[in-house]
């Protein structure tokens, strides 16, 4: 089971209201924002109306466009008065560009793991190919209460697809991704972003859990926030070196990727300086624990056929 809760996000003050509002962002695109909050006094769900509002703020200027994110936004938010994150905008622009990207790529990947906040709307507003089978780990609380109000604002996945959902608090997600299908035989992506971790040992006990279910060669993408380096042990002042122990050490080989670069590759001209995550890709080099069954019975079922043919021939 992991920590969760991670550092202390703005705190906004919710009140009730049963208004709509529509604005028009830079391409005309009318995007919904539903103030209807409650006050709550819940640091997890602080921290996804926090990372909703700054996507909800970017569909106004978009790289991307979070037609759902008004949903969350508190009511004292000031639409084109706060800037989004350019970190923040950067990352989501290409965990999103990324998981299309392979998806349409490979046929036989249809499955996606998202590791989030509760109030990831990415199920809703990508174009995923049929067929493809979306989970979401994250905080139950937050993700019902996003729930209502996705259901609220009219988002539905794609009838084609299948959203399932999966409580960061369960003591196996291991065990409890198996039940709900994800299929440990089969291709996998998986991405991080949002997901309240506290401590380096909270996230290692995570990438274990992808390693065991990711089949080899699969893909695991994201932000990994970057916690005090006194309160790590062996973390390493090279970013780059301690990030590969750590991925090799659960079987990836990882790279880091610069925000520069992405933002480069995307036109946009910014200026850019140090961050509390770090971008990567991670590529799956070990079998799954499904895969080392798979062979284990095939050798066995061999060895059986092997014995049999030589007590005949005696």
């Amino acid at each position: 089971m992991f920590c969760l809760v991670g550092s202390s996000p703005p705190t906004f003050n919710l009140r009730l209201s049963p208004h709509f509002t529509r604005i028009k962002n830079g391409r005309g695109l009318k995007v919904k924002l539903k103030l209807n909050y409650q006050a709550e006094n819940d640091p997890l769900l602080q921290i996804a109306i926090h990372n909703a509002s700054l996507r909800f703020q970017e569909t106004l200027h978009p790289l991307f466009v979070d037609q759902y994110a008004g949903c969350f936004a508190p009511p004292d938010f000031k639409v084109g008065l706060q800037s989004c994150s350019d970190h923040y905008r950067l990352a989501t622009k290409f965990i999103d560009d990324k998981l299309l990207s392979m998806l349409s790529t490979n046929d036989e990947l249809r499955q996606v793991v998202l590791l989030t906040d509760g109030m990831d709307t990415r199920p809703y507003r990508l174009r995923w190919p049929p067929s493809t089978i979306i989970f979401d780990a994250s905080p139950e609380r937050v993700f019902q209460t996003a729930a209502q109000k996705l259901d609220d604002a009219g988002a539905r996945i794609p009838r084609s697809c299948m959203f399932i959902h999966v409580p960061l608090e369960s003591c196996d997600m291991q065990h409890v991704l198996c039940s709900k299908g994800l299929n440990g035989n089969r291709p996998s992506i998986w991405a991080l972003q949002g997901l309240p971790l506290r401590t380096l040992v909270n996230f290692e006990e995570m990438l274990y859990v992808v390693s065991s279910l990711a089949v080899k060669g699969s893909l695991f993408i994201g932000e990994l926030p970057v916690w005090p380096k006194e309160a790590e042990v062996g973390m390493k002042s090279n970013t780059k070196t301690w990030m590969n122990q750590l991925f090799m050490r659960n079987g990836f080989k990882v790279e880091t990727v610069s925000y520069d670069n992405v933002a480069m590759s995307l036109g946009e001209k910014l200026t850019l300086g140090d961050h509390e995550s770090i971008l990567f890709v991670a590529e799956h080099l070990r079998f799954s624990d499904a895969q080392m069954d798979s062979w284990r019975r095939e050798f066995q079922r061999i060895e059986e056929e092997g014995d049999e043919e030589g007590f005949e021939e005696l």
